[in-house]
């Protein structure tokens, strides 16, 4: 015996649609947030930090050494944690310098607020800042590991003030040996 004819629709009407599928509460995909959210750097151990101008940014620093020759050395980390790019640019280098600072950390300083002198970055024959040369962007959610070289202050200056452009003053930092 041969199968039933299928029934075919009737002329003019319209087939029934097919139920849609039902996802699991399980597979159902998350609300996206309102704005991106930018996760910051891991925080780095320090002697002292700061923040930055732009929220989310900070300065953490990692040595201030005297060093051989009458030099102090200092290490940074500039920490993005913030949702946009810090453009270096000459944000941070030493006005007085203008060009010869661009993409440099050329303005960063000591200040030793007992013998009330100031310390800028030691420049090279050409008047180039010893320092950080080349940087062009601190993108977000990333860090930049900086450094500069200073003229050392009298043996008997045990702390001092870093100045690093666009953040707080990090006060009584002490210098190692």
């Amino acid at each position: 015996m041969s199968a039933p004819p299928a029934a075919s629709p009737e002329v003019g009407s319209t087939p029934a649609p097919a139920a849609a599928p039902v996802a699991s509460p399980a597979a159902s995909p998350a609300a996206a947030p309102a704005a991106p959210v930018v996760a910051a750097p891991a925080p780095t151990a320090g002697i002292a930090s700061a923040d930055g101008d732009t929220p989310g940014s900070t300065v953490t620093i990692k040595e201030l050494k005297r060093q051989s020759g009458g030099t102090i050395s200092l290490k940074f980390v500039i920490a993005n944690g913030s949702d946009k790019n810090i453009g270096i640019g000459d944000s941070f280098g030493d006005p007085d310098h203008g060009n010869v600072d661009y993409y440099s950390m050329g303005g960063v300083q000591l200040i030793d607020p007992v013998g009330k002198k100031k310390y800028f970055v030691a420049r090279d024959s050409e008047g180039k800042a010893v320092c950080t040369q080349g940087a062009h962007a601190i993108e977000k959610g990333s860090s930049l590991n900086g450094w500069a070289k200073f003229p050392a202050p009298p043996d008997d200056v045990q702390k001092i003030s870093v100045i690093v452009p666009h953040f707080g003053p990090m006060d009584d930092v002490p210098i190692s040996r």
